[in-house]
């Protein structure tokens, strides 16, 4: 499924969870990449059925991910207990393998039909990730650049969510840096720009600051770090729900 919820109706997807839970163990729900954003895998039931974690894992095609994450859970049922931080040599051929304990506040960025299956019931999940070409995890010195936003590293960073590293350089307006104005539109250009707007500023009030030092000032703006490239998100006020649109062709050019 490219994306959950636009490729099945809600209600369907649950009923197909319950029926492959019942039938499987667990039920994969995978999310192919854009130009954005990586791709992810994720379970649905290990917590029911064998009372262990979830599995989520990044970076992956398709139907690779949905074939570890069965095999993972074929271990699981087998007895295998995987815990975090430990580190494993019989999940990927010839490289290592560890797990992370993912944070509960970005669950809802990559479990939603975990947590459409689950409802009000508590479940905790596990990261899988992998080494890069040289068998280094993403926190090693020399870990491979090209592989280093592939994997979204869920334990951690909670209160900078964005796929970019902190010190790139982002557009905001001289009413947020002088007066304190809310950020109440943000753009993700199509070049892979991102503007973070105010919504009363006129071009020579355009400013330059680090992307870190716009959402240490308002946490809330993670809930748009994966706007897609060419989409825009815009709010009444702070805390307000962000309405997502795409760019129209005019602010494209």
């Amino acid at each position: 499924m490219k994306n959950e919820p636009h490729c099945i109706n809600k209600n369907d997807l649950l009923e197909r969870t319950k029926q492959d839970i019942v039938q499987f163990g667990l039920q994969v729900i995978s999310v192919t990449s854009t130009d954005y954003s990586p791709s992810f895998s994720y379970s649905i039931g290990l917590t029911q059925t064998y009372q262990h974690p979830e599995i989520i894992c990044f970076g992956l095609s398709s139907s690779l991910g949905h074939e570890i994450i069965n095999d993972i859970a074929s271990m699981i049922k087998n007895g295998t207990i995987f815990e975090e931080g430990e580190i494993y040599t019989d999940i990927f051929q010839d490289s290592r393998a560890t797990f992370l304990s993912v944070d509960a506040s970005n669950l809802e960025y990559y479990f939603g039909a975990g947590l459409n299956y689950y409802q009000d019931k508590s479940f905790e999940a596990l990261q899988l990730v992998w080494t890069d070409r040289n068998d280094l995890f993403p926190w090693e010195d020399n870990f491979e650049e090209e592989f280093l936003y592939q994997q979204p590293l869920l334990d951690r960073n909670t209160a900078f969510k964005f796929n970019e590293p902190p010190h790139l350089s982002i557009f905001t307006t001289r009413q947020w840096l002088e007066e304190h104005k809310p950020i109440l539109r943000v753009v993700h250009d199509h070049d892979g720009d991102w503007q973070f707007l105010t919504g009363d500023q006129i071009p020579k009030d355009i400013r330059v600051v680090s992307l870190s030092e716009i959402v240490r000032s308002d946490h809330t703006l993670n809930e748009v770090f994966d706007l897609e490239y060419g989409e825009d998100a815009e709010r009444a006020s702070v805390g307000e729900a962000w309405e997502r649109n795409s760019l129209e062709e005019y602010e494209e050019e």
